[in-house]
């Protein structure tokens, strides 16, 4: 027998039937977070606590509290973020990942943007790390790198499993249990090292006002989210597009027009990854991929309190 029982009284509240059973309160999933990420508790109660978690659905207290948990397992980064970028996304639907040039030009305007997440293992033309040495983004092999990195350029990608292997393995999980589990909200929720200014995708329309209820309760400055090209934080330039988040530590929800007339599915888009530097280089003309990497990054520059946003991504990008 196991004699990791730590998460015992976690997953009895959780699983104790109609009636009985309730949600965790943000200190008990700190505490039960904290258990699984220090190695103890026991594989099966780990596994119950998540399909628990799945079948009761997400909320925000749970996450908060998991997250304060993960951020407490880090190592502090050199030079702090401007910017918190996560990429979680799986990317079976989509195309290119040309958000990664979105974050670049916020990089040119001079705010230190991280990036973080795992998709590599999905498909191959939207897989941010394939793309990464395309368009000259180093991938960090420790938080101390990346944090160089930043100081350097502006910009860092530091891969889940360099920023937290015990994350890693919870988030993997997914292969042995055979279904997502809140770890891959988690994931994007987190802000490792508290920007103030945070950007985040869904894929399901719900988990917006989910995500951003979560950053109220931890106390984010600044956040937009919005249903993103295959989950990630990217704007659809030919759909009208609603936007949640917060301003200053105040939620908000609006919408945003189309901003072309133009209709084409992400996919339909050209799907290797030197595409992404040759429209960066000007080689390439494609106005969908171009609207699509000045809306998100104007998008994400107007997280950032810049209220000239639009004319100013329009001259870095002019100036690249």
């Amino acid at each position: 027998m196991n004699a990791k029982t730590g998460l015992a009284p976690y997953v009895r509240i959780l699983g104790r039937g109609p009636g009985r059973s309730r949600s965790l309160t943000l200190e008990e999933a700190q505490e039960a977070m904290t258990l699984i990420l220090n190695g103890d508790a026991a594989p099966e109660s780990i596994g119950a606590l998540l399909m628990l978690l799945r079948m009761k659905g997400e909320q925000p207290e749970e996450l908060a509290g998991f997250a304060r948990a993960a951020r407490a397992t880090l190592p502090p980064i050199p030079i702090q973020p401007a910017l918190d970028w996560p990429t979680y996304a799986a990317g079976r639907t989509r195309g290119l990942p040309w958000f990664l040039l979105s974050a670049k030009l916020v990089a040119r305007a001079g705010y230190p943007v991280l990036l973080h997440g795992w998709n590599s293992h999905q498909n191959p033309a939207a897989s941010v790390r394939n793309a990464l040495s395309v368009i000259g983004v180093v991938k960090a092999a420790s938080v101390a790198e990346a944090g160089e990195n930043l100081r350097l350029s502006n910009i860092a990608y530091l891969p889940l499993e360099t920023l937290s292997p015990a994350l890693f393995d919870l988030l993997r999980l997914r292969d042995v249990l055979g279904l997502r589990s809140c770890v891959n909200t988690l994931l994007r929720v987190l802000n490792p090292f508290a920007a103030d200014a945070a950007v985040q995708g869904v894929f399901h329309p719900p988990y917006r006002g989910l995500q951003q209820d979560v950053g109220r309760i931890l106390g984010q400055k600044n956040l937009t989210v919005l249903k993103g090209g295959g989950g990630e934080f990217e704007r659809h330039p030919s759909k009208e597009i609603a936007l949640f988040g917060l301003r200053d530590g105040v939620a908000f929800d609006t919408s945003a027009p189309a901003q072309i007339d133009q209709v084409q599915r992400l996919a339909e888009a050209p799907s290797d990854p030197s595409a992404l530097a040759a429209l960066w280089g000007g080689t390439l003309q494609d106005d969908f991929a171009e609207a699509i990497v000045l809306g998100t990054a104007t998008s994400a520059l107007k997280t950032l309190g810049v209220a000239d946003a639009r004319a100013r991504i329009q001259a870095l990008w002019d100036a690249r």
